[in-house]
């Protein structure tokens, strides 16, 4: 039998804790820039937009049920009952994120292997999914109640 120490599983529960936090954060942050309008990315999604789902609404609107989208997905990240929605939300997201490196690379390339300053905003998304891995395999341990103890 493996004994763990009650300090290490505290400290990986603040650390869930902390992980919830920072992608709440960051989701609900952009959500709202893109739903204010004031998103440096807007140009980027209205580029991808009109490569892929043009047919089905205006580009703006797009932008908009996109902020209210990561906004939601943020708030989720709060309610531990949810991650495993949350989770599963955040890979479909990032998935979608990552398109633009294979559809519009004039913006996210400079050269072979250098991403310009657009992919290097959308490489660092691995790190969101980073957060979002922990947190996922951490809540769903036997024994994890979901708060701190």
């Amino acid at each position: 039998m493996v004994t763990i120490n009650k300090n290490y599983i505290k400290m990986l529960h603040q650390a869930a804790w902390l992980n919830r936090i920072m992608l709440a954060v960051v989701y609900v942050w952009f959500g709202l820039l893109k739903i204010m309008g004031n998103s440096p990315a807007e140009g980027l999604v209205s580029d991808l937009f009109h490569k892929t789902l043009s047919g089905l609404m205006s580009s703006s609107q797009f932008v908009i049920a996109l902020g209210i989208f990561e906004c939601l997905l943020g708030v989720v990240w709060f309610l531990p009952s949810l991650t495993k929605y949350a989770y599963f939300t955040l890979i479909f997201h990032l998935i979608t994120t990552f398109l633009p490196i294979i559809l519009l690379p004039n913006a996210t390339w400079s050269s072979f292997f250098t991403l310009t300053l657009v992919g290097q905003y959308i490489v660092k998304n691995v790190v969101l999914f980073s957060a979002a891995y922990f947190i996922h395999k951490f809540t769903n341990t036997p024994g994890f109640t979901g708060g701190i103890n």
